[in-house]
């Protein structure tokens, strides 16, 4: 990695707990608990589609670490690092097939991330009755993923006018 990278990456992590933390201190107009918009996660996919999976993952677990050091906890980082290697996986994954858009890969990521958060919960309370709450999660992940690819692609295409790489992959919403 070289360094031009390495200082690309602390400003890209820097930038996503900013944003977490901005997160967790504005208050959600949402009624149901533990539902959240997961703006970090614009920075995670802009990283995903203008460097790499690779630089992508490293800043996806090295926010997530952070993030719980400063401002969670030990129970915020497992249902936030389960969350984010599920959803990361089926982003790499989705990123590859041609009829993904950047905005269904998001909405892959936020709908995975909210299943492997209930699954973790549902075995850390050993109570499988919060599978109940999962069409709900799945159905914020839908919105929040849509709005989050939404963010991403027109940032990217502000960022890359002239990188004919990425507006030939992702031109379309």
């Amino acid at each position: 990695m070289s360094s031009k990278n390495i200082s690309y990456l602390g400003i890209l992590t820097a930038l996503a707990l900013i944003i977490s933390y901005f997160e967790r201190i504005v208050p959600t107009f949402v009624p149901v608990p533990g539902i959240k918009l997961g703006l970090a996660n614009i920075i995670v996919i802009i990283t995903l589609y203008l460097i790499n999976s690779k630089q992508a993952f490293f800043l996806s677990i090295a926010r997530t670490l952070l993030v719980a050091i400063l401002f969670g906890g030990l129970s915020s980082f497992i249902y936030s690092l389960s969350g984010g290697l599920l959803s990361f996986s089926f982003m790499i994954l989705f990123k590859r097939f041609k009829g993904f858009s950047i905005i269904g890969v998001s909405v892959i990521g936020g709908v995975t991330h909210n299943i492997a958060q209930i699954i973790v919960a549902t075995y850390v309370v050993s109570n499988l009755k919060l599978l109940y709450y999962l069409p709900i999660l799945i159905f914020s992940g839908i919105i929040s993923g849509t709005l989050i690819g939404i963010i991403s692609f027109y940032t990217l295409k502000n960022l890359c006018p002239l990188n004919t790489t990425y507006t030939q992959k992702s031109s379309k919403l």
